[in-house]
């Protein structure tokens, strides 16, 4: 019977991530971003990178084939792993995104709160399946790299969709950009570009392995009314209006 890893790994991995987050320069500037109201979703991209890329350093620094029974990343060890690590990375990306996304909200004169997205389970279980299915370690450790800040990446597209879905149910027209990130690939190419609301492409939020597409969204870019104004209070109160001014008209002929 093996002796169980994960509790004083797992305050290691906390430890080492909280000290790394804290003295990251990227991160300090992208909370100051935030505060001076100037912080975009490109901002909220490089946010969630830093931090899928201290979490993937993190953990390959201290999970080596060494420390592994048997040297084999066994199902209960990267369940528990990767379910509250991935499970942090989400609350801290997603949080800082709705509060980017309140901004933008506000600029667009949106009286509407940030939608938070679901934690995405099947993709962690995905990454739990793939790391505990190998008797080696060695041969699948490099899931704890690049899929790791992907996920990170996917965080923000998930608070975007969220978003765009709620604000297009709300009445207004969305617009969401997709911008080439660095040597794109042709499928990459395919997407780029500004897409209006009822138009967006099938894969519009998806992303390959490595991929640093960023999609953004701007609240008011693609808005055809103000449905917030008091305007909208009464839908037909421009035809009353006109209908008593029609009235006064013939009133004096």
């Amino acid at each position: 019977m093996h002796n169980d890893i994960v509790p004083t790994l797992l305050e290691k991995i906390k430890n080492e991530f909280s000290e790394q987050t804290i003295n990251s320069q990227k991160l300090k500037s992208a909370f100051s971003l935030l505060r001076n109201r100037k912080a975009t979703y490109k901002n909220v991209n490089e946010f969630a990178i830093e931090i899928g890329e201290i979490l993937a350093n993190v953990l390959g620094s201290n999970i080596s084939i060494d420390i592994l029974p048997d040297g084999k990343m066994y199902f209960n060890i990267a369940d528990r792993l990767l379910n509250e690590t991935l499970k942090n990375n989400y609350d801290l990306i997603s949080n800082f995104a709705i509060d980017v996304q309140e901004q933008l909200n506000k600029e667009a004169a949106i009286k509407i709160k940030g939608q938070k997205p679901d934690f995405n389970q099947d993709r962690v279980n995905g990454l739990v399946n793939k790391i505990s299915a190998a008797e080696d370690f060695d041969t699948v450790k490099w899931v704890l790299g690049e899929p790791i800040v992907n996920f990170s990446q996917s965080v923000v597209d998930d608070v975007i969709k969220a978003n765009v879905d709620f604000h297009a149910k709300s009445g207004l027209r969305p617009r969401i950009n997709r911008t080439l990130v660095g040597h794109a690939c042709d499928w990459c190419k395919s997407l780029a570009g500004s897409f209006d609301y009822y138009d967006l492409p099938d894969d519009i939020y998806r992303r390959h392995e490595r991929c640093k597409c960023i999609v953004e969204y701007k609240p008011g870019d693609g808005r055809k009314q103000n449905v917030w104004s008091k305007v909208w209070a009464d839908p037909q109160k421009q035809q009353k209006i006109q209908a008593r001014k029609n009235i006064n008209l013939r009133k004096d002929e």
